[in-house]
């Protein structure tokens, strides 16, 4: 995780920013007993309750789902964690980048020649939330039909694996386990990302069919190798890779991209995080939005990719600060008085 300015500070966090963009921040201590009464209370407000602890926690506490539905039978609780509540290894704790290496995804990532090098920082993080909020709308629909909330075991791996599913068919299908390829792709060839000119600049290519590769040989000027089939490419990637590196080296990564898209070639330049701020697709999308913080002013967020018919997106602020809307939280939703919140501030709660 990045941060701003390159100054680490736990408010400092630029991916945090942006994932919580327009969250209440209530900073409790849950290792006060005080502090159980406050989620409880939540609990009783709250149509769904998210945690992550290692299986058996929030039990151990006293807050687990049974104490949760006694309180309100309508809430929805979801447990993420890597490899679900049940099982060996249940009570493994660790990152999505363990989960992605159990699921499988760091023998077929990487080139055949090096180590596995496992997809990019921790994998079933960013993947998770798209079934786990598939999952909690399934569990609200079940609700406003049955007037029931329910319990929802969310396994991070097992989630994942979904989207190996192309390579277990293909082992199901031929008996041949996937590894580690590069970048090379089965079906499509140049398939790969080249140097262009400049200090680490690149333009990532891919020939869909015989006619992008004919196409793609005429603007590099080697009609000599117009006619090769995709299999023939496959037997000499290595030397066309390396000629056609030769090539786009001496090219702009931006108009190689242009000019080979005008070829009806998919390319596209290897953008850095400038060349993203300032993409004029994702410009007019305003897929950077500014957004007001306590501590820094105004931070840039990602924005929402997608856009709505009626309802307009957009944040009122970035992620909080760690307690900003304590007092909110505690006031507004909860209706407790002063001395109830002088009580917890005393009891160390809010700290």
């Amino acid at each position: 995780m990045g941060h701003r300015d390159d100054i680490p500070d736990q408010e400092n966090a630029i991916t945090w920013h942006s994932v919580n963009a327009n969250k209440m921040s209530l900073a409790i201590n849950l290792s006060k007993p005080e502090a159980k009464q406050v989620v409880l209370d939540l609990a009783a407000w709250a149509d769904i309750a998210v945690e992550s602890f290692t299986p058996g926690t929030l039990d151990a506490m006293g807050m687990g789902y049974e104490v949760l539905r006694g309180i309100n039978p309508r809430i929805i609780l979801l447990s993420s964690c890597l490899f679900g509540q049940t099982g060996p290894l249940r009570d493994f704790a660790g990152f999505g980048n363990l989960a992605a290496a159990v699921a499988g995804f760091y023998d077929i990532t990487g080139w055949p020649d090096r180590g596995a090098a496992g997809p990019y920082m921790a994998y079933t993080d960013y993947t998770s939330p798209r079934f786990s909020a598939a999952a909690l709308l399934a569990a609200l629909d079940y609700r406003r039909r049955t007037g029931e909330g329910q319990y929802l075991d969310f396994s991070q791996a097992e989630a994942a694996t979904h989207y190996l599913t192309p390579g277990i068919v293909d082992y199901q299908r031929t008996g041949q386990v996937p590894s580690r390829r590069g970048n090379s792709d089965p079906d499509m060839a140049p398939h790969g990302v080249y140097p262009a000119a400049g200090v680490d600049k690149w333009c990532a290519i891919a020939c869909e069919n015989d006619e992008q590769w004919r196409s793609f040989c005429r603007e590099m000027r080697r009609e000599d190798l117009a006619e090769l089939t995709l299999s023939e490419r496959h037997e000499q990637s290595v030397a066309l890779d390396d000629d056609i590196g030769a090539w786009t080296k001496n090219q702009s990564a931006g108009g190689l991209q242009i000019r080979l898209q005008r070829h009806g070639i998919a390319a596209h330049m290897v953008q850095d995080t400038s060349d993203c701020m300032n993409d004029p697709q994702l410009v007019h999308r305003g897929h950077f939005p500014w957004a007001p913080h306590p501590e820094a002013g105004q931070v840039m967020i990602d924005g929402i990719p997608y856009q709505l018919s009626r309802s307009a997106g957009g944040f009122d602020w970035a992620g909080p600060t760690y307690g900003q809307h304590s007092m909110e939280v505690l006031e507004d939703i909860l209706g407790y008085d002063g001395d109830q919140i002088a009580e917890l501030a005393i009891a160390e709660v809010l700290e």
